[in-house]
């Protein structure tokens, strides 16, 4: 199928590519010459494992190519897709002017039957008001459908994501709107199985907000029994291992840390409390508040444990923050907890040095006060304390002993469960994790925890 994707960015660009992989002609648009040209050229314009492989690889079949042109992208496509932003707006709702943006801009050049697919995350609603808008600047007018097809590709992952999905969602008002997605996705669900769930428009605009709210509450309320365990002097650690086991639970997205950031969690979590506020329903909003208040307050939490063991001051000393993405394995700092917590100390008087493998450039865009180090071991030079806030496994392989001799004390915290504890401290370092494990009592590991 003839295919265009409106949008370049870390939804539009894996989704373009991944569907020509599968067998269709792609044009992906992008308002920007620099995005454009850098993926012509294979090379994705953000860290996205996978990606300029599956770009190079599409580009050379002559299946997949990047324009700026609007009309040429009209005159391509059979279905065109909406993977555009949809940021926070100042009451928490999507922001959608991006979106209306590109339909308003899209739609003129429409003179044939078309599909639009708006993989954008929505509130519920939009893909109606999308077709009214679409349908009254068209010359196709009528003949243009919206259908919506949320995604759920995770930063990191989206080379994956996008090929082997776990489901397919797909909203839609008519048979042939039904017809035409189904024979679009069809190589991926016959190769890999993947169940396709057909709904309405307004269903599936919910599901990928549904989702990440979900995900939030999970790792929230891990963090809230965290704090919970440290103040009887439980381990925490082995509570998650032991509830996981149960198979309604599971052990995913329990892991106690510095909390969830980025740019759909929270972005998400805010939008669907907004929504429940719209419609009333006061008791969900106020859960979903309280999943955001638990999740800021694990920022606030780990500025006032590097307060404590720094005996009680952050004035004038210096502290290195290793990580600045908001997870391990992307570039991406947006709403990033490690880079938070990096201003935050910086705001209360400590020399910060912050070092990340990936997100260096965005970060000093974001946070350009801080200072920044080339290496882990840099940044570390002088510190009264290291404090890790992204899961890097960079961070696990790095010598305590090469690291120790570059700090002033060898003090470290330890947010993300990454570091091995007991090998640090034989080389002399005070290991204190968010979970608040004291140093002196390590995690017991005898044979109850052996599985038979």
């Amino acid at each position: 199928m003839k295919i265009t994707v409106i949008g370049s960015g870390h939804l539009g660009a894996p989704h373009a590519a991944g569907m020509a992989d599968i067998g269709h002609d792609v044009v992906g648009v992008d308002t920007d010459l620099a995005k454009v040209a850098a993926l012509n050229a294979g090379r994705g314009w953000f860290h996205e494992p996978g990606l300029d492989d599956l770009l190079t690889r599409n580009i050379g079949t002559g299946r997949l190519r990047f324009t700026t042109d609007l009309t040429d992208a009209a005159a391509h496509g059979e279905v065109h897709f909406l993977a555009v932003g949809t940021p926070s707006g100042p009451d928490g709702s999507y922001d959608l002017s991006q979106l209306t943006a590109a339909v308003s801009a899209l739609a003129p050049h429409l003179h044939r039957p078309c599909l639009i697919v708006g993989k954008s995350t929505v509130s519920p609603g939009t893909a109606r008001a999308v077709e009214a808008l679409v349908r009254r600047l068209a010359p196709a007018g009528d003949a243009v459908e919206v259908a919506w097809n949320p995604e759920f590709l995770r930063e990191g992952t989206a080379v994956a994501d996008t090929l082997t999905p776990d489901r397919i969602v797909i909203g839609v008002s008519s048979a042939e709107a039904e017809k035409s997605l189904r024979a679009l996705y069809a190589p991926i669900i016959k190769s890999h199985g993947c169940p396709l769930v057909v709904t309405d428009l307004a269903t599936a605009e919910m599901v990928k907000a549904t989702a990440n709210a979900y995900l939030a509450t999970r790792i929230s309320f891990i963090n809230a029994v965290a704090e919970m365990s440290a103040a009887i002097g439980a381990d925490v650690t082995d509570l998650v291992e032991a509830i996981g086991y149960d198979t309604r639970i599971g052990h995913h997205y329990l892991q106690p840390g510095l909390g969830f950031g980025g740019g759909c969690l929270p972005k998400d979590l805010h939008a669907f409390t907004h929504q429940a506020d719209s419609t009333g329903s006061t008791e969900a909003a106020a859960l979903l508040r309280a999943v955001d208040t638990v999740n800021r307050h694990r920022r606030h939490l780990a500025v006032e444990l590097a307060r404590t063991v720094l005996d009680g001051t952050l004035a004038g000393r210096r502290v290195a923050v290793w990580g600045a993405a908001f997870k391990a394995g992307v570039d991406d700092v947006r709403d990033s907890p490690g880079l938070d917590v990096a201003v935050r100390l910086h705001q209360a008087g400590a020399q910060v040095a912050v070092y990340d493998p990936q997100g260096m450039a965005q970060a000093r865009h974001t946070a350009p006060a801080l200072s920044y180090a080339p290496t882990a071991a840099d940044a570390a030079q002088d510190a009264d304390l290291v404090l890790v806030t992204t899961g890097w496994p960079e961070f696990r392989s790095l010598d305590p002993y090469a690291i120790g001799d570059r700090t002033a004390v060898r003090r470290l915290i330890d947010t993300q469960g990454v570091i091995v504890a007991a090998r640090w401290r034989a080389a002399g370092w005070t290991v204190t994790d968010i979970s608040y494990r004291p140093a002196s009592r390590p995690a017991q590991r005898g044979p109850s925890r052996q599985l038979v």
